[in-house]
């Protein structure tokens, strides 16, 4: 049935529908996205630096990083990571100027299973963010969900008050250890969920509510809600719209500016598909995963193994390309 152009004009799009149900965050390290579609947060990771920083647009803010590198001095390799640590605050404070909440800052991939070099690498970041004015409250740091990531979330919010966002995120033992963990935010990937999925099964496409990223995200979704953890989940990673208007109702999403710019433009009825009260009705055993039983759990989930290995390793390889070009 089609919608009168009148109606069209009268109803809103998917995306302040969307906004309704969901805290929509831009996946984006450009600003002009930011200024456009207005979300309340926004994520950055090492790739999406590595595309901003290239764009003539941002040279000033690469040039103030690698003054600063090479005003503290040390070994070049010293100069490059301060350069760099620098860069990633001062995208991130540029785009709380554009944004009312959080931004998310990464740690460097390279770190994902040292525990102690993450923690002191996230206390430099929100260091850095305290030297250009930007309290901690406004910072969620990004690590690794490796069970070394994990527990230095844990000691990052119970000791030091800074805020988590738990990326990389594939399986339900990483959700459940980041909930037991007590971290501020997961990010769990569909897309990248569907594309393992696809490049090894027979069924190459998927109705929203049958995707892989989609059912895994409402499991953890009903998990956390059932059994009160205050978790935030934060759909991520999406391949089409269909993907998003099937986890309406998600704490959080996280949207790149060529998905936000098509929910902008569609015009359908979004209902919520996730919900609190229908989440404690779920019939869903509560467990506990203790170092061994993580890794067993998670190693048992070889879409999940692969895809964060993966995950880890595209991640460092950007973060190494990023240094290349501040050398």
């Amino acid at each position: 049935m089609s919608v009168s152009p009148v109606k069209r004009q009268k109803m809103e799009s998917a995306l302040d529908q969307l906004k309704h149900h969901t805290t929509v965050v831009a996946d984006t390290g450009d600003f002009n996205a930011i200024d456009e579609y207005k979300p309340l947060d926004a994520t950055t990771n090492p790739s999406l630096i590595l595309a901003a920083a290239q764009m003539p647009a941002y040279q000033k803010l690469v040039d103030e990083a690698v003054a600063y590198g090479k005003k503290l001095g040390g070994s070049e390799e010293e100069q490059i990571k301060n350069a760099s640590d620098k860069l990633f605050v001062l995208f991130g404070a540029e785009i709380l100027k554009r944004i009312p909440g959080r931004v998310s800052t990464e740690v460097d991939a390279r770190l994902s299973f040292d525990k102690e070099g993450m923690i002191q690498r996230a206390r430099r970041l929100i260091d850095l963010y305290k030297e250009v004015g930007v309290g901690k409250d406004r910072i969620l740091i990004k690590l690794s969900s490796t069970w070394e990531g994990i527990q230095a979330g844990r000691v990052l919010e119970a000791e030091y008050g800074i805020h988590c966002n738990m990326t990389l995120l594939f399986s339900f033992a990483q959700a459940v250890a980041c909930a037991e963990a007590g971290v501020t935010l997961i990010s769990p990937f569909v897309g990248r969920i569907l594309d393992w999925y696809v490049a090894n099964g027979d069924k190459k496409t998927y109705e929203p509510s049958e995707d892989p990223g989609v059912k895994s995200v409402t499991k953890i979704y009903n998990y956390y809600k059932k059994f009160g953890y205050k978790t935030i989940v934060m759909g991520a990673s999406f391949r089409n719209t269909g993907q998003i208007k099937a986890l309406t109702g998600c704490d959080y999403l996280t949207i790149s500016p060529k998905l936000l710019a098509e929910l902008s433009k569609e015009h359908v009825k979004l209902t919520p598909t996730l919900s609190v009260k229908e989440a404690q009705a779920c019939d869903l055993e509560k467990i506990h995963l203790d170092e061994k039983a993580f890794r067993w759990h998670h190693n048992e989930d070889q879409m999940a193994v692969e895809k964060l290995s993966d995950g880890i390793r595209r991640f460092a390889a950007d973060a190494v390309k990023l240094e290349r070009m501040l050398k």
